[in-house]
């Protein structure tokens, strides 16, 4: 008889832990990896979101040896400039202001380590198209509190949906995790519902 590993998810992000749940995934624990999240001098945004979700598995398997750890990361970025994950209202306002009417880029970087101690990190990135925001839609929005410690301000499954001209890529990955890769990632590890994805 195989035993099911033990699973880790290395997030506080109910947005990810949500998202695992929609594929039939329940971590048995979830240890938030703390880390300093510091962009490095000239940092491009994908090798960043690449080198964060590697820090945060290699610190949370330090202590859960054995396990199959799961971390990621999330960046909104505008050209090369990462936005920040906002937690004032003036971080805010400056992040809708500068993706109006814009194109942006949302970069996952995932992150796993098995049993074995062996890890993979890869990145996923899409594409989103903002509406030009009139005053009044900031104005309503930083009232809503949706942008709280949101990597750019905004969060798409919420009233920010109502701005989104157009996506490319995976929305789960504008969410918080690109399903897709960990699904295959998971069954691979014998942790995928029925270790074995859906079949049409």
């Amino acid at each position: 008889m195989v035993t099911r590993p033990h699973f880790v998810l290395a997030s506080a992000s109910p947005r990810r832990l949500d998202l695992l749940s929609q594929i039939g995934v329940v971590p048995d624990a979830i240890v938030p990896a703390d880390i300093d999240e510091t962009p490095l001098k000239s940092e491009r945004p994908r090798a960043y979101a690449h080198r964060i979700a590697a820090e945060k598995a290699a610190k949370v398997i330090a202590a859960h040896s054995g396990s199959v750890i799961l971390a990621g990361d999330t960046v909104v970025a505008v050209g090369q400039r990462i936005l920040p994950k906002t937690e004032c209202e003036d971080s805010a306002r400056k992040c809708l202001k500068l993706l109006s009417g814009r194109r942006h880029k949302v970069i996952s970087g995932i992150s796993l380590v098995d049993t074995a101690g062996q890890q993979k990190t890869t990145t996923v990135m899409s594409d989103v198209i903002f509406s030009r925001l009139h005053e009044r839609d900031v104005d309503l929005y930083i009232k809503s509190g949706e942008w709280e410690g949101k990597a750019g301000g905004y969060a798409i499954q919420g009233l920010a949906a109502a701005w989104i001209r157009q996506i490319g890529g995976s929305y789960s990955n504008i969410v918080g995790l690109p399903l897709f890769e960990v699904s295959g990632w998971l069954e691979n590890e014998g942790l995928f519902p029925g270790n074995s994805r859906i079949q049409y």
